[in-house]
């Protein structure tokens, strides 16, 4: 069955987008979040105060200059009309700041709930461009998801309060007032709802293009590449393929922008139209002296305030909603994706591992990369998986591991099916080198304890461990011993690829484990090296099962059995004197590569 993708789901209303995430921001910043309402509310109201205060100074100057109130009357009136726009002001500045603080403590509880998210994924998402253009899309709707709450609920504690206060007041000064206001506040509206959709549309689009221009980039200036990059002339290529991403993104973006700008302009017309309605009322109202010159003064003075805010909360806020809502969405989808789940929470006891009739297809593939595996490693058995690139060694390893669950058939572990295990319980007790190995930036002894950071150590474990690998402390590459930090960009010291690789195995080996799995891990290291690290890991799998994957066939006579793959297929399953007396795929690579290990093979 298909899996749902991001871009298939349906679209997330604005209410329910805001009862998943106005929790989440609640829990991270409970306090600030209350306080923030509170003066929200109060600032709105004030703003509806100041204009109340300017009609009764208006009216007790009018009073005054026909004789009819005192020069006091007017000055407490004036008073009053200070404090309120002080209190406007303070309250406008504690407003503005309070987002900001809270702002980056909201954004990385956000940051938080992505990366829980992907822990519970299965790992073959990211062997899918669909579920990577996904990631991209969260990554970027989580930046948003602050703001939208934040401006949603600026609206309805500043906005709806201040326009809820004006409606009153100018219903009470004469109901047809507060009628136009909401008459002219439709058209702008209407223009956000299309926005909305036409941004929505924009942010689908863009997703794998931005993900594009991001891997030109890192092509181009990267540590990762930038060495071969520059050597092989191949700067300007990427770089022509970065501007040209970037280009593209920028075109869509333009005909999103001139599209409902376009849109955006008639409907101002219309609100300009509806200005001019409301001062002619006004006008009229004064003439008729259905309103005193007070509130006609404080009216028009407000008006143009009035028409700004509104402005403001339709087409900069809802405006910046409509825009964002499209990866807001994307953000909140994503979180909604199918987890890998398990009912089983406790780790089996360990023992064999069994695959019957397993195959297994990647994303967007029609071919098998494993076809109808079957086959058990035996509880405390070494098996050696060999082949040729692209048989379906390293799938099949993530299948034994339970990294990947198969397309057909089963993989079972101690009898139980690897889909009924939580991911915890799946992992518990395994460990694992691979040939793409991390080369984290931090210190040798965090390199290798980072497998197992709960387990309690010392010196000496470190020291056996590190002499299995053959990592040496006290090499002139460690000049700071296991304190040492591996990192050029923070002031430490750079390895080879084959010291790199000696830590690697080092922080395999340092994880408890009842299972250990080597995939080509010595791909940097000489044959000689590579049979002695061999020799090593067969002592300490010793009453543990363990797996080793690699393309040389001189070092795999450690193992108890071999399976030899082809074309996705178990081929062969012996030990290596049963199989090389075999014509078969086993005895044309051993043949084939005699000549690389044959002294190795002699010293060993």
């Amino acid at each position: 069955m298909k899996k749902e993708t991001v871009s298939e789901k349906k679209s997330i209303g604005i209410l329910k987008a805001l009862n998943k995430l106005v929790p989440v921001i609640i829990k991270a910043a409970p306090v600030f979040v209350g306080v923030t309402t509170f003066v929200s509310i109060m600032h709105g109201i004030s703003w509806g105060i100041e204009t109340m205060m300017q009609q009764k100074f208006f009216d007790a100057a009018t009073l005054l200059v026909s004789g009819e109130s005192t020069s006091s009357r007017v000055l407490v009136a004036l008073l009053m009309l200070g404090g309120a726009n002080v209190l406007c002001q303070v309250l406008n500045g504690i407003g503005n700041f309070l987002p900001d603080v809270m702002g980056q403590k909201i954004t990385g509880a956000l940051s938080v709930s992505i990366h829980k998210k992907m822990a519970k994924l299965s790992p073959v998402i990211f062997e899918d461009t669909d579920k990577l253009d996904d990631i991209n899309k969260a990554e970027q709707g989580k930046n948003n998801a602050v703001w939208f709450v934040f401006i949603f609920v600026t609206i309805f504690t500043f906005y709806l309060p201040y326009f809820l206060f004006m409606g009153w007041y100018l219903f009470s000064l004469k109901p047809i007032l507060a009628t136009s206001i909401i008459l002219a506040f439709i058209p702008t509206a209407a223009v956000q709802i299309i926005r909305t959709k036409v941004f929505a549309k924009l942010e689908d689009k863009s997703a794998p293009i931005r993900r594009e221009y991001d891997y030109f980039e890192s092509c181009m200036v990267s540590r990762e590449y930038f060495k071969e990059t520059r050597l092989l002339g191949g700067f300007s290529y990427f770089k022509k393929l970065y501007l040209d991403a970037l280009d593209t993104l920028q075109k869509l973006r333009f005909q999103a922008t001139m599209k409902t700008n376009l849109i955006e302009l008639t409907m101002r017309m219309l609100g300009v139209a509806g200005y001019f309605g409301i001062m002619l009322m006004l006008f009229d109202a004064l003439m008729k002296q259905e309103i005193t010159v007070g509130a006609f003064a404080a009216v028009f003075n407000s008006i143009g305030l009035l028409y700004s805010i509104m402005e403001e909360v339709v087409c900069r806020h809802i405006g910046s909603m409509a825009q964002s809502m499209g990866s807001v969405q994307n953000y909140l989808n994503f979180l909604d994706l199918e987890e890998r789940t398990g009912t089983i929470d406790e780790a089996p006891t360990w023992g064999d591992i069994t695959l019957e009739n397993v195959s297994f297809s990647y994303p967007k593939s029609e071919k098998q990369a494993v076809k109808n595996a079957t086959f058990t490693l035996k509880k405390g058995e070494t098996l050696a998986i060999v082949g040729e690139n692209g048989s379906g060694k390293s799938t099949l390893i993530r299948l034994i591991s339970g990294l990947y669950l198969p397309s057909e058939g089963r993989v079972l572990m101690n009898g139980v099916d690897t889909k009924d295990l939580a991911p915890k319980a799946l992992f518990n007790d395994t460990s694992a080198v691979f040939q793409k190995y991390q080369r984290y930036q931090m210190t040798l002894e965090d390199n290798i304890t980072v497998s197992d950071t709960e387990k309690d150590y010392d010196e000496a474990i470190l020291d056996s461990i590190s002499e299995k690998a053959g990592t040496d402390k006290n090499s002139t590459s460690f000049a700071d011993g296991y304190k040492t930090m591996l990192s050029r960009e923070f002031d430490g010291v750079d390895l080879s690829g084959g010291e790199w690789q000696r830590v690697a195995i080092a922080r395999g080996f340092f994880r408890d484990h009842d299972l250990i799995i080597l995939d080509e891990p010595t791909a940097a290291i000489d044959p000689y090296e590579e049979t002695r690290i061999y020799n090593r890991f067969a002592e300490i799998s010793k009453d543990k099962s363990a797996i080793i994957v690699t393309h040389r066939l001189g070092s795999v006579k450690l193992a108890d059995r071999i399976i030899v793959m082809k074309d996705g297929e178990v081929s062969q399953i012996g030990t290596h004197d049963e199989l090389i007396v075999l014509e078969g795929e086993y005895k044309r690579l051993y043949e084939a590569q005699e000549q690389w290990y044959k002294e190795d093979v002699v010293a060993s």
